[in-house]
């Protein structure tokens, strides 16, 4: 179980720096004619997705802190409901599966990480 929620801790964290770092790079405008959120709210669920990839990973493989990583995967849960949300209001029922998978796939990390104790919990 240990090794199946580190391989999708890993994969969601390259997914969000992706995500996140598009957000943090890309100009303004570009992104407003891609979704129909403010500017300044689509940066800072940038950073949130960027720190929360960060989340994801360094607690449990620098040993300090483990239990933020649950925690961190709470969080992009969350983000992951509103992507979900937007996506179905703008009627893209099949795309709306993508930030459903990965919502539930941070989902599975947060109960994981939880529900496994501390000493097992890291690489």
């Amino acid at each position: 179980m240990n090794y199946a929620l580190w391989i999708v801790q890993g994969l969601l964290a390259a997914i969000f720096l992706f995500a996140g770092g598009m957000k943090l790079v890309l100009p303004v405008e570009e992104m407003t004619k891609q979704m129909p959120l403010p500017g300044l709210f689509l940066r800072f669920i940038g950073v949130a997705e960027v720190l929360g990839a960060i989340g994801l990973i360094l607690p449990g493989l620098l040993r300090i802190r483990p239990g933020l990583a649950p925690l961190a995967a709470a969080g992009l849960v969350i983000i992951m409901i509103g992507a979900t949300v937007l996506t179905l209001a703008g009627g893209d029922i099949a795309l709306a599966l993508i930030p459903l998978v990965v919502g539930l796939l941070s989902a599975f990390v947060a109960y994981g990480r939880w529900r496994l104790p501390p000493d097992r919990g890291t690489i």
